[in-house]
Protein backbone atom coordinates (compact mmCIF):
# COMPACT_ATOMS: atom_id res chain seq x y z
CA UNK A 1 0.00 0.00 0.00
CA UNK A 2 2.76 2.18 0.83
CA UNK A 3 4.65 1.41 -2.18
CA UNK A 4 1.41 2.08 -4.45
CA UNK A 5 0.68 5.58 -2.07
CA UNK A 6 4.28 6.68 -3.27
CA UNK A 7 3.77 5.95 -7.03
CA UNK A 8 0.43 7.99 -6.88
CA UNK A 9 2.08 10.68 -5.24
CA UNK A 10 4.54 10.99 -7.55
CA UNK A 11 2.24 11.31 -10.91
CA UNK A 12 -0.05 13.75 -8.39
CA UNK A 13 3.75 16.01 -7.99
CA UNK A 14 4.64 15.93 -11.13
CA UNK A 15 1.04 16.71 -12.98
CA UNK A 16 1.22 20.12 -9.96
CA UNK A 17 4.42 20.57 -11.00
CA UNK A 18 3.90 21.10 -14.94
CA UNK A 19 0.78 22.59 -14.23
CA UNK A 20 3.33 25.59 -13.37
CA UNK A 21 6.04 25.27 -15.23
CA UNK A 22 8.38 23.32 -18.03
CA UNK A 23 8.63 19.58 -17.51
CA UNK A 24 11.26 18.75 -15.28
CA UNK A 25 14.95 17.64 -17.19
CA UNK A 26 17.39 15.30 -16.73
CA UNK A 27 20.06 16.36 -14.45
CA UNK A 28 22.36 13.99 -15.77
CA UNK A 29 24.72 14.65 -18.24
CA UNK A 30 25.86 12.85 -21.55
CA UNK A 31 28.94 11.69 -19.27
CA UNK A 32 27.18 10.29 -16.83
CA UNK A 33 27.92 12.68 -14.06
CA UNK A 34 25.36 14.37 -12.27
CA UNK A 35 25.05 18.38 -13.69
CA UNK A 36 25.76 20.38 -11.29
CA UNK A 37 23.34 23.13 -9.49
CA UNK A 38 23.41 25.19 -7.07
CA UNK A 39 21.27 27.63 -5.03
CA UNK A 40 21.41 30.64 -2.48
CA UNK A 41 18.15 30.48 -0.76
CA UNK A 42 18.33 33.77 1.68
CA UNK A 43 15.67 35.33 3.29
CA UNK A 44 14.45 38.44 2.60
CA UNK A 45 14.25 39.64 6.61
CA UNK A 46 16.44 41.38 6.36
CA UNK A 47 19.46 43.28 3.81
CA UNK A 48 22.24 41.32 2.34
CA UNK A 49 25.40 41.18 4.28
CA UNK A 50 28.88 39.92 4.73
CA UNK A 51 27.96 36.11 5.48
CA UNK A 52 25.31 35.77 3.31
CA UNK A 53 27.46 37.45 0.42
CA UNK A 54 30.06 34.36 1.21
CA UNK A 55 27.51 31.72 0.93
CA UNK A 56 26.29 33.13 -2.11
CA UNK A 57 29.98 33.72 -3.76
CA UNK A 58 31.14 29.49 -2.37
CA UNK A 59 28.19 28.59 -4.52
CA UNK A 60 28.68 31.05 -7.25
CA UNK A 61 32.28 29.41 -7.31
CA UNK A 62 31.29 25.94 -7.23
CA UNK A 63 28.94 26.54 -10.26
CA UNK A 64 31.25 28.34 -12.31
CA UNK A 65 33.98 25.79 -11.68
CA UNK A 66 31.77 22.73 -13.08
CA UNK A 67 30.06 24.97 -15.66
CA UNK A 68 27.06 24.43 -13.62
CA UNK A 69 24.06 26.59 -12.64
CA UNK A 70 24.01 29.03 -9.72
CA UNK A 71 20.41 29.89 -8.54
CA UNK A 72 18.77 32.36 -6.17
CA UNK A 73 15.67 31.49 -4.30
CA UNK A 74 14.06 34.08 -1.26
CA UNK A 75 12.63 31.70 1.22
CA UNK A 76 10.08 33.97 2.75
CA UNK A 77 7.61 32.08 4.73
CA UNK A 78 8.14 33.77 7.49
CA UNK A 79 5.90 36.17 7.29
CA UNK A 80 6.39 38.14 10.48
CA UNK A 81 9.53 39.12 9.92
CA UNK A 82 9.54 40.18 6.47
CA UNK A 83 11.61 43.36 5.68
CA UNK A 84 10.14 46.01 2.77
CA UNK A 85 12.77 46.15 0.01
CA UNK A 86 15.28 43.17 0.95
CA UNK A 87 14.05 40.64 -1.52
CA UNK A 88 15.08 43.76 -4.15
CA UNK A 89 18.16 44.18 -2.88
CA UNK A 90 19.22 40.87 -2.11
CA UNK A 91 19.25 40.69 -5.89
CA UNK A 92 21.24 43.69 -6.30
CA UNK A 93 23.95 43.66 -4.65
CA UNK A 94 24.46 39.97 -5.77
CA UNK A 95 24.35 41.80 -8.92
CA UNK A 96 26.75 44.61 -8.24
CA UNK A 97 29.30 42.08 -6.75
CA UNK A 98 29.31 40.27 -9.76
CA UNK A 99 27.65 36.77 -8.51
CA UNK A 100 24.89 36.96 -11.08
CA UNK A 101 22.37 33.85 -10.67
CA UNK A 102 21.88 31.88 -13.87
CA UNK A 103 18.12 31.18 -12.19
CA UNK A 104 15.31 33.03 -10.16
CA UNK A 105 14.74 36.70 -9.12
CA UNK A 106 14.50 38.90 -12.14
CA UNK A 107 15.78 36.17 -14.25
CA UNK A 108 13.22 33.52 -13.43
CA UNK A 109 13.91 30.09 -15.08
CA UNK A 110 11.90 26.36 -15.56
CA UNK A 111 11.76 25.84 -11.74
CA UNK A 112 10.23 28.75 -11.09
CA UNK A 113 8.72 30.52 -9.14
CA UNK A 114 11.59 31.05 -7.23
CA UNK A 115 9.51 32.90 -4.44
CA UNK A 116 8.67 30.10 -1.51
CA UNK A 117 5.00 32.00 -0.51
CA UNK A 118 4.27 31.24 -4.26
CA UNK A 119 4.46 27.66 -3.92
CA UNK A 120 2.48 26.80 -1.47
CA UNK A 121 0.53 24.11 -3.41
CA UNK A 122 3.57 22.14 -3.90
CA UNK A 123 4.46 21.90 -0.07
CA UNK A 124 0.88 21.43 0.12
CA UNK A 125 0.78 18.22 -1.86
CA UNK A 126 3.95 17.09 0.04
CA UNK A 127 2.58 17.20 3.15
CA UNK A 128 -0.60 15.02 1.98
CA UNK A 129 2.07 12.53 1.01
CA UNK A 130 3.64 12.31 4.44
CA UNK A 131 0.04 12.50 6.11
CA UNK A 132 -1.19 9.38 3.88
CA UNK A 133 2.09 7.27 4.57
CA UNK A 134 2.23 8.11 8.27
CA UNK A 135 5.70 9.56 8.18
CA UNK A 136 3.76 13.56 10.00
CA UNK A 137 0.66 14.54 11.90
CA UNK A 138 -1.83 16.83 12.71
CA UNK A 139 -1.00 18.58 15.82
CA UNK A 140 -3.47 20.55 18.01
CA UNK A 141 -1.38 21.69 20.86
CA UNK A 142 -2.09 25.14 21.95
CA UNK A 143 0.74 28.29 22.48
CA UNK A 144 -0.40 27.66 26.04
CA UNK A 145 0.12 24.15 26.10
CA UNK A 146 3.86 24.42 24.28
CA UNK A 147 4.89 26.97 26.57
CA UNK A 148 4.63 24.91 29.48
CA UNK A 149 6.38 22.52 28.28
CA UNK A 150 9.34 24.66 27.68
CA UNK A 151 9.08 25.99 31.21
CA UNK A 152 8.54 22.71 32.58
CA UNK A 153 12.08 21.63 30.98
CA UNK A 154 13.90 24.84 32.07
CA UNK A 155 12.64 24.09 35.34
CA UNK A 156 13.92 20.77 35.34
CA UNK A 157 17.40 21.71 33.85
CA UNK A 158 16.47 19.99 30.55
CA UNK A 159 16.35 21.01 27.21
CA UNK A 160 13.08 21.96 25.87
CA UNK A 161 11.35 19.79 23.13
CA UNK A 162 7.85 18.67 22.03
CA UNK A 163 7.11 15.58 23.53
CA UNK A 164 4.85 14.47 20.36
CA UNK A 165 1.66 13.83 22.13
CA UNK A 166 -0.36 14.16 19.36
CA UNK A 167 1.41 11.89 17.46
CA UNK A 168 -0.42 9.04 18.60
CA UNK A 169 -3.63 10.13 18.11
CA UNK A 170 -6.27 8.56 16.84
CA UNK A 171 -7.08 9.00 13.89
CA UNK A 172 -11.32 9.23 14.41
CA UNK A 173 -9.97 11.81 17.12
CA UNK A 174 -7.91 13.46 14.46
CA UNK A 175 -11.01 13.79 12.11
CA UNK A 176 -13.52 15.17 14.57
CA UNK A 177 -11.05 18.10 16.03
CA UNK A 178 -10.44 19.09 11.85
CA UNK A 179 -14.22 18.56 11.19
CA UNK A 180 -14.77 20.92 14.15
CA UNK A 181 -12.22 23.60 12.64
CA UNK A 182 -9.91 23.57 15.74
CA UNK A 183 -6.45 24.97 14.52
CA UNK A 184 -3.44 22.81 13.80
CA UNK A 185 -0.23 22.21 12.18
CA UNK A 186 1.59 19.36 10.72
CA UNK A 187 4.84 17.77 12.25
CA UNK A 188 6.79 15.17 10.78
CA UNK A 189 7.88 12.24 13.13
CA UNK A 190 11.13 11.61 13.49
CA UNK A 191 12.68 8.53 13.57
CA UNK A 192 15.01 7.49 16.58
CA UNK A 193 17.36 5.97 14.82
CA UNK A 194 20.37 7.48 13.67
CA UNK A 195 21.97 7.52 9.61
CA UNK A 196 25.20 8.92 9.23
CA UNK A 197 25.63 11.33 6.16
CA UNK A 198 29.19 12.58 4.53
CA UNK A 199 29.57 15.67 4.41
CA UNK A 200 32.15 17.41 1.91
CA UNK A 201 33.37 19.71 4.81
CA UNK A 202 32.67 18.14 8.49
CA UNK A 203 32.87 14.93 6.66
CA UNK A 204 30.91 11.40 8.49
CA UNK A 205 28.12 13.06 10.41
CA UNK A 206 26.05 11.60 12.68
CA UNK A 207 23.28 12.68 14.72
CA UNK A 208 20.01 11.11 16.57
CA UNK A 209 17.96 14.00 16.11
CA UNK A 210 15.14 12.13 17.36
CA UNK A 211 16.12 11.22 20.73
CA UNK A 212 16.94 14.50 21.42
CA UNK A 213 14.52 16.53 19.92
CA UNK A 214 10.92 16.60 19.40
CA UNK A 215 9.04 15.92 16.13
CA UNK A 216 9.06 19.24 14.15
CA UNK A 217 6.48 21.42 12.80
CA UNK A 218 6.56 21.59 8.90
CA UNK A 219 3.46 22.49 8.11
CA UNK A 220 2.04 26.40 10.05
CA UNK A 221 -1.45 26.70 11.18
CA UNK A 222 -1.83 29.62 8.14
CA UNK A 223 -0.15 26.70 5.56
CA UNK A 224 3.15 28.16 4.86
CA UNK A 225 6.03 25.37 5.28
CA UNK A 226 8.76 25.81 7.57
CA UNK A 227 12.62 25.37 6.86
CA UNK A 228 12.62 22.11 6.54
CA UNK A 229 10.16 20.98 4.35
CA UNK A 230 10.04 24.07 1.89
CA UNK A 231 14.12 23.82 1.12
CA UNK A 232 13.74 19.84 0.77
CA UNK A 233 11.16 20.04 -1.66
CA UNK A 234 12.19 23.49 -3.37
CA UNK A 235 15.36 21.43 -3.59
CA UNK A 236 14.32 18.29 -5.25
CA UNK A 237 11.99 20.08 -7.40
CA UNK A 238 14.54 22.74 -8.29
CA UNK A 239 16.98 19.61 -9.04
CA UNK A 240 20.00 20.86 -6.85
CA UNK A 241 22.90 18.59 -6.87
CA UNK A 242 24.68 20.67 -3.81
CA UNK A 243 23.84 22.45 -1.08
CA UNK A 244 26.29 24.64 0.43
CA UNK A 245 25.25 26.65 3.31
CA UNK A 246 26.12 27.51 7.00
CA UNK A 247 27.56 24.97 9.36
CA UNK A 248 24.84 25.91 11.94
CA UNK A 249 22.61 23.82 9.47
CA UNK A 250 24.72 21.05 10.02
CA UNK A 251 22.11 19.13 12.92
CA UNK A 252 19.51 20.00 10.73
CA UNK A 253 20.44 18.31 7.60
CA UNK A 254 19.44 14.75 9.94
CA UNK A 255 15.91 15.86 9.62
CA UNK A 256 16.22 16.59 6.27
CA UNK A 257 17.43 13.27 5.40
CA UNK A 258 14.69 11.70 6.90
CA UNK A 259 12.30 13.90 4.73
CA UNK A 260 14.03 12.70 1.98
CA UNK A 261 13.77 9.20 2.60
CA UNK A 262 9.96 9.55 3.48
CA UNK A 263 9.30 11.29 0.77
CA UNK A 264 11.55 8.73 -1.85
CA UNK A 265 13.50 10.70 -3.05
CA UNK A 266 17.42 10.99 -3.19
CA UNK A 267 19.29 13.46 -1.00
CA UNK A 268 21.56 15.92 -2.94
CA UNK A 269 25.28 16.45 -1.46
CA UNK A 270 25.78 18.24 1.38
CA UNK A 271 28.60 21.06 2.57
CA UNK A 272 28.28 23.25 5.48
CA UNK A 273 30.97 26.20 5.53
CA UNK A 274 32.47 27.13 8.51
CA UNK A 275 30.68 30.47 10.37
CA UNK A 276 32.46 34.14 9.30
CA UNK A 277 33.32 35.81 12.62
CA UNK A 278 34.40 38.87 14.24
CA UNK A 279 38.23 39.14 14.47
CA UNK A 280 37.23 38.38 18.28
CA UNK A 281 35.60 35.26 17.41
CA UNK A 282 32.29 36.61 18.24
CA UNK A 283 29.06 36.09 15.28
CA UNK A 284 28.52 38.80 12.60
CA UNK A 285 25.35 39.93 13.44
CA UNK A 286 22.77 41.73 11.28
CA UNK A 287 22.37 44.32 14.41
CA UNK A 288 25.43 45.21 13.84
CA UNK A 289 25.17 48.29 11.04
CA UNK A 290 28.60 47.73 9.27
CA UNK A 291 28.27 44.49 7.70
CA UNK A 292 25.23 45.33 5.23
CA UNK A 293 26.64 45.29 1.62
CA UNK A 294 24.61 48.31 0.99
CA UNK A 295 26.65 50.28 3.67
CA UNK A 296 29.79 49.33 2.28
CA UNK A 297 28.74 50.47 -1.37
CA UNK A 298 28.06 53.51 0.19
CA UNK A 299 31.19 53.76 2.13
CA UNK A 300 33.03 53.38 -1.43
CA UNK A 301 34.02 49.97 -0.84
CA UNK A 302 34.70 47.93 -4.40
CA UNK A 303 33.12 44.95 -4.67
CA UNK A 304 36.20 42.93 -5.55
CA UNK A 305 37.59 44.12 -2.63
CA UNK A 306 34.91 42.92 0.02
CA UNK A 307 35.17 39.31 -1.91
CA UNK A 308 38.77 39.19 -1.37
CA UNK A 309 38.59 40.52 1.88
CA UNK A 310 36.25 37.96 3.04
CA UNK A 311 37.92 34.70 1.70
CA UNK A 312 41.29 35.93 2.28
CA UNK A 313 40.55 35.11 5.91
CA UNK A 314 38.67 31.92 5.21
CA UNK A 315 39.51 28.29 3.51
CA UNK A 316 38.57 26.68 0.46
CA UNK A 317 41.55 27.89 -2.12
CA UNK A 318 44.65 26.41 -3.47
CA UNK A 319 46.80 29.75 -2.84
CA UNK A 320 45.90 32.52 -0.62
CA UNK A 321 46.94 36.32 -1.31
CA UNK A 322 46.03 39.86 -1.82
CA UNK A 323 44.57 41.24 -4.77
CA UNK A 324 42.46 38.20 -6.33
CA UNK A 325 39.81 39.26 -8.14
CA UNK A 326 36.30 37.19 -9.24
CA UNK A 327 38.01 35.30 -12.08
CA UNK A 328 40.84 34.43 -9.91
CA UNK A 329 38.84 33.24 -7.07
CA UNK A 330 37.36 30.67 -9.50
CA UNK A 331 40.00 29.54 -11.21
CA UNK A 332 41.92 28.79 -7.55
CA UNK A 333 38.59 27.20 -5.54
CA UNK A 334 38.28 23.87 -4.06
CA UNK A 335 35.81 22.66 -2.15
CA UNK A 336 37.84 20.09 -0.62
CA UNK A 337 40.26 22.74 0.87
CA UNK A 338 37.67 24.04 2.90
CA UNK A 339 38.51 23.19 6.49
CA UNK A 340 35.74 23.40 9.64
CA UNK A 341 37.44 26.24 11.51
CA UNK A 342 35.99 29.32 11.72
CA UNK A 343 37.13 32.25 9.38
CA UNK A 344 38.09 35.48 11.37
CA UNK A 345 36.68 38.80 9.88
CA UNK A 346 39.02 41.77 10.04
CA UNK A 347 36.71 44.52 9.13
CA UNK A 348 39.87 47.37 9.76
CA UNK A 349 41.77 45.42 7.12
CA UNK A 350 38.76 46.27 4.07
CA UNK A 351 41.02 49.91 3.52
CA UNK A 352 43.73 47.60 2.83
CA UNK A 353 42.12 45.64 0.60
CA UNK A 354 40.47 48.21 -1.47
CA UNK A 355 43.91 50.00 -1.88
CA UNK A 356 45.12 47.42 -3.72
CA UNK A 357 41.75 46.51 -5.95
CA UNK A 358 41.54 50.51 -6.48
CA UNK A 359 45.25 50.61 -7.84
CA UNK A 360 44.38 47.68 -10.00
CA UNK A 361 41.29 49.28 -11.19
CA UNK A 362 43.51 52.47 -12.05
CA UNK A 363 46.02 50.66 -14.26
CA UNK A 364 43.42 49.16 -16.56
CA UNK A 365 42.29 51.51 -18.99
CA UNK A 366 38.60 50.65 -19.54
CA UNK A 367 37.91 51.09 -15.80
CA UNK A 368 40.09 54.07 -15.10
CA UNK A 369 38.18 55.79 -17.47
CA UNK A 370 34.88 54.92 -15.45
CA UNK A 371 36.80 56.37 -11.97
CA UNK A 372 37.43 59.22 -14.31
CA UNK A 373 33.60 59.36 -14.81
CA UNK A 374 33.22 58.70 -10.92
CA UNK A 375 35.59 61.48 -9.85
CA UNK A 376 33.98 63.96 -12.11
CA UNK A 377 30.64 63.70 -10.62
CA UNK A 378 32.21 63.62 -6.91
CA UNK A 379 34.01 66.48 -7.76
CA UNK A 380 30.97 68.71 -9.19
CA UNK A 381 28.76 67.00 -6.65
CA UNK A 382 31.23 68.17 -3.32
CA UNK A 383 32.52 71.43 -4.48
CA UNK A 384 29.61 73.21 -6.80
CA UNK A 385 29.94 76.22 -7.38
CA UNK A 386 33.29 76.70 -5.42
CA UNK A 387 35.29 75.45 -8.37
CA UNK A 388 37.38 78.54 -9.82
CA UNK A 389 38.97 76.85 -12.50
CA UNK A 390 36.58 74.27 -14.60
CA UNK A 391 39.80 72.41 -16.70
CA UNK A 392 40.26 70.32 -13.20
CA UNK A 393 36.76 68.84 -14.49
CA UNK A 394 39.06 67.87 -17.93
CA UNK A 395 39.68 64.07 -18.11
CA UNK A 396 43.53 63.81 -19.31
CA UNK A 397 43.91 65.79 -15.47
CA UNK A 398 41.64 63.71 -13.31
CA UNK A 399 43.32 61.01 -14.94
CA UNK A 400 47.13 61.80 -14.17
CA UNK A 401 45.41 62.40 -10.34
CA UNK A 402 44.44 58.74 -10.32
CA UNK A 403 47.67 57.52 -11.54
CA UNK A 404 49.69 60.01 -8.89
CA UNK A 405 47.59 58.38 -6.06
CA UNK A 406 47.09 55.42 -6.88
CA UNK A 407 48.66 52.87 -4.27
CA UNK A 408 47.76 55.37 -1.58
CA UNK A 409 44.10 55.95 -1.41
CA UNK A 410 41.33 53.02 -0.40
CA UNK A 411 38.66 54.79 -2.71
CA UNK A 412 37.69 57.49 -5.10
CA UNK A 413 35.87 59.51 -2.62
CA UNK A 414 38.97 60.23 -0.43
CA UNK A 415 39.92 62.23 -3.15
CA UNK A 416 36.99 64.74 -2.58
CA UNK A 417 37.89 64.73 1.35
CA UNK A 418 39.45 68.07 2.89
CA UNK A 419 42.91 66.32 2.78
CA UNK A 420 42.73 66.51 -1.31
CA UNK A 421 40.29 69.78 -1.90
CA UNK A 422 43.72 71.32 -3.02
CA UNK A 423 43.27 69.30 -6.17
CA UNK A 424 40.14 71.16 -7.40
CA UNK A 425 40.33 74.29 -5.30
CA UNK A 426 42.87 77.15 -4.90
CA UNK A 427 43.98 77.87 -1.20
CA UNK A 428 43.15 80.97 0.26
CA UNK A 429 47.18 81.76 1.77
CA UNK A 430 47.87 85.03 4.05
CA UNK A 431 51.41 86.58 3.33
CA UNK A 432 52.14 86.42 7.12
CA UNK A 433 50.98 82.82 7.24
CA UNK A 434 54.15 82.15 4.52
CA UNK A 435 56.45 84.82 6.46
CA UNK A 436 55.76 82.76 9.30
CA UNK A 437 57.22 79.83 7.63
CA UNK A 438 60.38 81.89 6.12
CA UNK A 439 60.93 85.77 5.60
CA UNK A 440 62.50 84.27 2.10
CA UNK A 441 59.23 83.29 0.89
CA UNK A 442 58.94 85.69 -2.16
CA UNK A 443 62.71 85.15 -3.24
CA UNK A 444 61.44 81.37 -2.84
CA UNK A 445 58.31 81.35 -5.12
CA UNK A 446 60.84 83.60 -7.86
CA UNK A 447 63.06 80.78 -7.93
CA UNK A 448 60.21 77.70 -7.87
CA UNK A 449 58.41 79.39 -11.01
CA UNK A 450 61.74 79.30 -12.67
CA UNK A 451 62.01 76.14 -12.28
CA UNK A 452 58.91 75.45 -13.88
CA UNK A 453 59.83 76.85 -17.24
CA UNK A 454 60.42 72.81 -17.88
CA UNK A 455 58.85 69.90 -17.41
CA UNK A 456 60.60 67.86 -14.50
CA UNK A 457 59.81 64.21 -13.50
CA UNK A 458 59.83 63.71 -9.75
CA UNK A 459 63.50 62.67 -9.60
CA UNK A 460 64.57 65.71 -11.57
CA UNK A 461 62.04 68.09 -9.31
CA UNK A 462 63.41 67.17 -6.18
CA UNK A 463 66.88 68.02 -7.54
CA UNK A 464 66.21 71.22 -8.01
CA UNK A 465 64.58 71.71 -5.10
CA UNK A 466 67.51 70.82 -3.34
CA UNK A 467 69.68 73.26 -5.30
CA UNK A 468 67.42 76.28 -4.20
CA UNK A 469 66.87 75.18 -0.54
CA UNK A 470 71.11 75.18 -0.76
CA UNK A 471 71.61 78.52 -2.08
CA UNK A 472 69.07 80.15 0.44
CA UNK A 473 70.52 82.06 2.95
CA UNK A 474 67.75 81.52 5.75
CA UNK A 475 65.39 79.03 4.98
CA UNK A 476 66.57 75.08 5.37
CA UNK A 477 64.95 72.63 2.91
CA UNK A 478 62.59 71.63 5.31
CA UNK A 479 60.96 74.60 5.37
CA UNK A 480 61.43 75.26 2.07
CA UNK A 481 59.09 72.35 1.56
CA UNK A 482 56.73 73.04 4.19
CA UNK A 483 56.28 76.83 2.56
CA UNK A 484 55.74 75.20 -0.74
CA UNK A 485 53.02 72.84 0.76
CA UNK A 486 51.47 75.68 2.61
CA UNK A 487 51.45 77.85 -0.74
CA UNK A 488 50.48 75.25 -3.09
CA UNK A 489 47.87 73.04 -0.93
CA UNK A 490 46.93 75.49 1.70
CA UNK A 491 47.52 72.81 4.12
CA UNK A 492 50.77 71.75 6.67
CA UNK A 493 50.67 67.77 5.67
CA UNK A 494 49.81 65.76 2.84
CA UNK A 495 51.54 64.38 -0.69
CA UNK A 496 54.91 64.51 -1.06
CA UNK A 497 55.82 68.50 -2.40
CA UNK A 498 57.35 67.26 -5.53
CA UNK A 499 53.78 65.11 -5.99
CA UNK A 500 51.99 68.00 -5.23
CA UNK A 501 53.47 69.78 -8.13
CA UNK A 502 53.49 67.24 -10.44
CA UNK A 503 49.84 66.46 -9.73
CA UNK A 504 48.83 70.43 -10.05
CA UNK A 505 50.72 70.61 -13.22
CA UNK A 506 52.93 73.57 -14.44
CA UNK A 507 50.48 76.15 -15.27
CA UNK A 508 48.20 75.86 -12.12
CA UNK A 509 51.61 75.87 -10.11
CA UNK A 510 52.64 78.29 -11.63
CA UNK A 511 49.28 80.39 -11.07
CA UNK A 512 49.34 79.69 -7.07
CA UNK A 513 52.87 80.81 -6.79
CA UNK A 514 52.45 83.93 -8.96
CA UNK A 515 49.34 84.42 -6.74
CA UNK A 516 51.97 84.53 -3.85
CA UNK A 517 54.32 87.33 -5.49
CA UNK A 518 51.29 89.62 -6.12
CA UNK A 519 50.21 89.54 -2.41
Amino acid sequence: MFLFQRRVFRHCFCSVWMSVSAPVRNCVTETGAREVRVRFAPSPTGFLHLGGLRTALYNFLFAQQHAGTFILRLEDTDRSRLVPGAAQDIEDQLEWAGIVPDEGGSKGGVYGPYVQSQRLHLYAVAVKELLNSGHAYHCFCTNQRLELLKREALRNGQTPRYDNRCRSLHPDLVKERLSAGLPSVIRFSLSESSEPFEDLVFGITQHAVGLVEGDPVILKADGFPTYHLASVVDDHLMQVSHVLRGSEWLISTCKHLQLYRALGWSPPAFAHLPLLLNKDGSKLSKRQGDIFIQRFRQQGALPEALLDMITHCGSGFNSNRLGRRLHELIEVFNISKITTHSALLDLEKLPQFNRIHLKQRIEDGAQCRLLVEELQNLIVQTFRDQLQDQDVLQPQYIHRILHLRKGHVASVKELVSPLYSYLWLRPSVSQQQLEEVSSESQEIADKILQVMQTEHTAESLNNALRIISKNLKKTKHNSVMKLLRLSLTGQQQGPGVSEIILSLGRREVCCRLQKLLDN
